[in-house]
């Protein structure tokens, strides 16, 4: 069976943080609109698919000309959800999950890291991450010294495959002022084969996933590799909506650098 990829975006509209957020206008287009418009940009994908719970959502998304299937409520996280919805797609082996709210993914992140999946089969999971530099660096040791919560960095070995996922700044470096820190941010996308997300789905919340609050520690806490893909946003600012305040952040964002589509 040849190699084929499709993206599913999980999306909830019951979040008790932002109710209804996949219908959230942005820039005078909602939110679920604009992430599968990026998900179609992405030319490796064979296929993009909405995976929702709600009939409303479901409507309104068929209205844009998406394809959209119903998955169960009682999914905890998005990547349950894009688990369940892959038992109905046994043509595809890679499936990427695009988080609803991730609005200023530039398609080509999509397509590296599915460009990953397709030459190594071996690979069982992939996910992007940015190296920091210059001003993005010194700006992000600056927020997490103020005490944020916000970004996430990554450590992996010398085959690229992920260390240690944490919301501290990793690795830690005695001279703070030293121009060669390797400092990635991680991107929250994730890529995986039928196989790795279905055990995914089947382990419980695990130690270090329950301390940072880092779904993605479970799979490396279960011994599943994580191949992390360094990625160029070319110019582009990385940003995603996970409360109603960050709507005018992405605006201005699309207003000062343009649409990425």
């Amino acid at each position: 069976m040849s190699e084929s990829a499709l993206i599913i975006i999980p999306a909830r509209m019951a979040s008790t943080r932002f109710p209804n957020k996949p219908m959230a206008l942005i820039a005078g287009k909602t939110m679920i609109e604009r992430v599968w418009a990026i998900g179609k940009a992405a030319r490796l994908a064979k296929e993009v698919v909405i995976a929702t719970d709600d009939q409303e959502l479901k409507e309104f998304a068929a209205g844009f000309g998406a394809k959209v299937i119903m998955t169960s409520s009682d999914c905890l996280t998005g990547t349950d959800r894009v688990a369940e919805a892959s038992s109905s797609f046994k043509e595809h082996t890679i499936f990427f999950s695009l988080q609803g709210d991730a609005v200023l993914t530039p398609p080509w992140v999509i397509e590296k890291v599915l460009e990953t999946m397709l030459k190594n089969p071996n690979v069982e999971m992939a996910t992007p991450a940015v190296r920091l530099h210059g001003k993005a660096l010194s700006d992000f040791l600056a927020s997490k010294k103020g005490g944020s919560s916000s970004g996430t960095t990554v450590t992996f070995n010398k085959n690229g495959d992920a260390l240690y996922f944490s919301k501290a700044v990793i690795p830690y470096h005695r001279d703070e002022h030293s121009p060669s820190r390797p400092v990635y941010r991680h991107i929250g996308l994730y890529a995986y084969r039928l196989k790795t997300l279905k055990q995914l789905s089947l382990f419980s919340e695990g130690m270090f996933e329950k301390s940072e609050k880092l779904e993605q520690l479970r799979a490396l806490e279960n011994g599943i590799p994580i191949r992390v893909v360094e990625v160029d946003y070319q110019g582009r600012t990385h940003g995603s909506v996970d409360r109603p305040e960050d709507i005018a952040y992405v605006e201005s964002v699309i207003e000062r650098e343009g649409e990425l589509l």
